[in-house]
């Protein structure tokens, strides 16, 4: 695992002071090239992507076949993009490209079903049937991981204003979602009732020390509620029922049979639990009282999309799915659309 982060010379581009996510040092700037599982900056792609290649896994991209996965909402000359840059820039002799959905329903060994994921920039609701996505199903929420992570950041500045809060470093901060975070399962009844509160504190060193209350359960909710951020769309159990209301009635039980979860923002305490409890009230309250969702939270779903990316490529049956040097040069970077829809 590494940061999906690329340092690139500050000359190279205009940073304004306080711009999140770029901490200038030594003329290097830290460009991130992905915002809510949509790629914004391709040379920082470029940079991040030679340095797992050549620095972290230590390989020549010109021997090995790569597969790449995109978000499920991204536009689709993204992926055009995608291959320029891997067969022009990388050399690699082949790539293929998947939904991070249909790369999570993988790693479970099902191929149908409603992939509900989130991640560190933005959650999705897929169903997919039979290896296909159904984009007109799909739904996004761009409230995920960093989001949160900046939630808490102002939890706790509100609470403690005195300790200089505003200077702990992000990694501090995500260290503390992921250690003391956790989803309510009554978030009113808790927020009202501070016997419930389950505090905890952690040290960040000088003797010093951040006490920490309602904002571990509070932290995580706007995944929930996305109305606490000032958001107008509806959290993720109500996109996930859209989903599922949204396919043809004849595969719509089916699918609710499998709904599996992935990404990191999926591990918090309590997450699965509330999921499923808000999802089947979704189903009742609109009149899909039969409608009875199966959640499937394998323990490692925080990389769902790579170990099922993994477990397909390794298939032999997969081999013919590739997309060759050979036939990006005789037909160009167009023939993703056909090759991978």
């Amino acid at each position: 695992m590494l940061k999906s982060s690329s340092l690139v010379p500050s000359w190279d581009r205009p940073v304004l002071p306080g711009a999140p996510g770029c901490e200038l040092a030594g003329g290097v700037a830290r460009a991130h090239p992905i915002k809510h599982g949509v790629v914004v900056d391709w040379e920082a792609l470029e940079g991040l992507w030679e340095r797992l290649l050549v620095g972290g896994l230590r390989v020549c991209p010109e021997q090995w076949p790569v597969l790449v996965s995109d978000s499920p909402s991204a536009p689709p000359g993204g992926r055009e993009r995608v291959a320029e840059l891997l067969f022009e820039t990388l050399a690699v002799p082949a790539c293929h490209m998947a939904s991070t959905a249909l790369l999570a329903l993988c790693s479970t060994g099902a191929l149908s079903g409603l992939a509900v994921e989130a991640g560190a920039g933005v959650c999705h609701a897929t169903p997919i049937y039979a290896g296909h996505s159904w984009q007109e199903a799909t739904f996004r929420l761009e409230v995920a991981g960093t989001t949160l992570s900046r939630y808490l950041r102002d939890l706790l500045v509100a609470a403690c204003p005195d300790l200089r809060l505003q200077t702990l470093p992000r990694k501090a901060i995500t260290q503390l979602k992921k250690r003391y975070c956790y989803v309510s399962l009554d978030f009113e009844g808790d927020l009202r009732n501070p016997a419930r509160h389950q505090p905890a504190s952690f040290f960040i060193g000088n003797g010093c020390s951040i006490h920490l209350s309602s904002e571990r359960f509070r932290c995580p909710e706007p995944i929930f509620q996305p109305s606490l951020l000032g958001q107008t769309k509806p959290g993720l159990p109500a996109l996930a029922f859209r989903a599922l209301q949204k396919m043809p009635a004849t595969l719509r039980k089916w699918l609710a049979d499998t709904v599996v979860l992935a990404g990191g923002s999926t591990l918090f305490p309590g997450f699965t639990e509330r999921l499923d409890m808000e999802l089947e009230a979704q189903c009742r309250r609109h009149g899909y009282g039969a409608l009875r969702p199966r959640l499937v939270a394998m323990p490692g779903r925080g990389t769902a999309v790579w170990t099922g990316g993994s477990m397909v490529a390794s298939l032999s049956s997969f081999q013919r799915r590739w997309m060759t040097r050979t036939m990006y040069q005789e037909y160009g970077s167009r023939l993703v659309h056909e090759v991978f829809n």
